[in-house]
């Protein structure tokens, strides 16, 4: 008998608030195109800071720099049976790249009010992304000395 060993994706996502707004993206999924932070998987050998790093450039061609990690979330997609394991950090954006293409399926990417945000709840990829910036406004924050990454290499 075979047994199936269960294993949650690990993602990581940033949190980048700048004058009251907050950027997200648009992007294309199998579900309809939602609205999404910056986010995508961990990388064999990458380290949760350099895995936010690069999947905001990727995803919004802004450079980032994490400064606290928000929080860790467990989140099981009820259609698809796949667990989340999300770490959101937060930080700041310390430059841009409008000529550089962002990644397949992603439309755009757009700073929002959290009103403007809210007002396209039925379009969000999951409940992290309103989960994260309530946790956000209310000041939540952990050193980033929290995570331990035994990398080689790192």
């Amino acid at each position: 008998m075979s047994e199936t060993i269960w294993k949650p994706h690990v993602v990581v996502a940033a949190i980048v608030e700048r004058d009251g707004r907050f950027l997200l993206v648009e992007e294309e999924t199998d579900e309809g195109v939602r609205f999404n932070q910056p986010a995508g998987h961990l990388e064999e050998g990458e380290t949760l800071c350099d895995a936010v790093r690069r999947e905001v450039m990727e995803e919004t061609a802004h450079r980032f720099e994490p400064e606290a990690l928000l929080g860790v979330y467990r989140w099981r997609h009820p259609n698809k049976g796949r667990t989340y394991l999300r770490f959101a950090f937060l930080g700041q954006t310390t430059g841009h790249e409008p000529e550089r293409a962002l990644d397949t399926g992603i439309l755009r990417a757009v700073w929002l009010t959290p009103a403007e945000i809210e007002a396209v709840r039925e379009r969000h990829r999951s409940p992290l992304i309103q989960r994260c910036i309530a946790d956000y406004r209310r000041g939540q924050r952990f050193p980033l000395d929290l995570i331990t990454e035994l990398i080689e290499g790192a």
